[in-house]
């Protein structure tokens, strides 16, 4: 039987990937990964998948399939997998800091702006019409995943329940997420068909092309499970937490905000199921009401620059950090500057490091976790919890921006409006996040001018 014509191009292999060629391009994706989530994977997928051929399609969503069901930006740790599958850990640790490291620094840029300059006319302006946009940006959010993930009932109600326990008992995040996952262990044993999902990624194709790391090639040697290499992963991912935690206590003592921040988001860290609006109601309950490291307002400035920097939307904790290093001078006043970026710097690390352990320890195992149910069920019940947190960190947000001198004050009837024209596009016109940022920054920066 004749094969065919693709059939018999798959047969022709890609060259190897130099090491330099794949440094570039992770290079350049952490400047152009706009988007969230969605876009990132979507733009990997359009290069190393359909364009550079570096991986095939299965293999990609393979990889994929694992990130989702960890804690922590899946984005970053789709690429940090794809950069160790292809040039081993060199390859993984390439891949995942350059996802982050531009993010990082424009946004220390940015933070140090808006801090310093923060209550000037202008910067004022531009922030009084992105605020309004942020409301309609978190509850969009909570759309576009509850529409994918509450499919009957009982996700439904999951969600209803998270949301009635933030905002009417104030209970903690982490109750919240292990009580969901607790939900899903049981449903995915009891009412298995209530908590199974389907993979669905859009942008797949049926066409099969040639890549380097393809749907037969074999499994290379340092992919491969062992129990000694996954021991040595753990044993250095602790140490590396264990001595940069020890040493922010021996130089600043348990009760230290460096101390504080590296031990607050590295259990942060741990509880991103969900993506990074997820998590933020917990970045809020602590950073602002136990800690105080910043303002709600501030809180909302900081999603608003996350939103428009490239990378992971979880790198708002760079501001939080900034800003909360700022404001305590723990190296003397004429040393805010460091202050901040060293706080950054130190949340940004205590952020990301349980993720690169992970996959490094974790990857080899995907085959024995792909599609199981005892794994997945959690997950599914964990996200449809978090429809009903982003919900409610949204009418917190709003209540913050429609009401900016506290619930007994007017109402901000111009803040609403700007609001309501930010939801109008997002949901009707599915416009993207960047232009209506941009947007609501231009109309705030005109009516503060008129109002002036």
């Amino acid at each position: 039987m004749s094969q065919p014509a693709q059939a018999v191009e798959t047969q022709t292999r890609a060259e190897p990937i130099p090491r330099a060629v794949a440094f570039a391009f992770w290079l350049k994706l952490g400047f152009i990964s706009f988007g969230g989530p969605a876009g990132q994977i979507a733009i990997m997928h359009s290069e190393l998948v359909q364009r550079r051929r570096w991986i095939s399609e299965r293999r990609f969503l393979h990889a994929l399939n694992y990130c989702m069901l960890l804690p922590g930006p899946e984005a970053q740790q789709l690429a940090t997998y794809l950069g160790w599958l292809m040039h081993r850990t060199a390859g993984g640790l390439a891949a995942g800091l350059l996802f982050v490291l531009p993010s990082l620094l424009i946004l220390i840029v940015l933070s140090s702006i808006y801090i310093a300059f923060g209550d000037r006319p202008l910067v004022a302006g531009l922030f009084y019409g992105i605020k309004p946009a942020v409301v309609a940006i978190v509850l969009h959010a909570a759309w576009r995943i509850g529409s994918r993930t509450l499919h009957n009932a009982w996700l439904w109600v999951i969600a209803v329940a998270a949301f009635a326990a933030l905002f009417a008992f104030d209970a903690p995040f982490p109750l919240i997420v292990l009580a969901a996952a607790l939900i899903g262990m049981a449903g995915g044993r009891w009412a298995p068909e209530k908590f199974s999902t389907a993979a669905a990624h859009a942008g797949t194709t049926a066409t099969r092309v040639a890549a380097v790391i393809d749907d037969d090639t074999p499994t290379p040697p340092h992919a491969r499970f062992s129990r000694a290499r996954l021991l040595r992963v753990l044993a250095t991912g602790l140490a590396l937490w264990g001595v940069a935690l020890g040493a922010l206590v021996l130089g600043f003592g348990w009760t230290g905000l460096l101390t504080q921040m590296g031990w607050f988001f590295t259990k942060a860290a741990l509880l991103t199921f969900g993506g990074a609006y997820a998590v933020l109601p917990y970045v809020y309950q602590a950073a602002v009401e136990h800690y105080g490291w910043l303002t709600g307002p501030q809180m909302i400035a900081g999603l608003a620059l996350g939103e428009t920097t490239p990378g992971p939307l979880i790198m708002v904790v760079a501001f939080v950090g900034f800003v909360g290093g700022w404001q305590a001078p723990m190296f003397g006043a004429e040393h805010l500057l460091l202050a901040g970026v060293a706080a950054a710097l130190i949340v940004t690390f205590f952020t990301f490091l349980p993720s690169f352990i992970f996959i490094f320890a974790g990857a080899p195992l995907i085959e024995s976790t792909h599609g199981d149910l005892r794994f997945t069920a959690p997950l599914t019940a964990i996200t449809a919890a978090v429809v009903g947190v982003i919900v409610n960190l949204a009418l917190f947000f709003a209540g913050h921006v429609f009401w900016p001198q506290g619930p007994s004050a007017a109402i901000d009837w111009i803040a609403v409006a700007l609001a309501a024209a930010a939801a109008l596009v997002l949901f009707r016109f599915k416009i993207g996040v960047i232009p209506v940022i941009a947007a609501c920054a231009l109309a705030g920066l005109v009516i503060a001018s008129v109002m002036r």
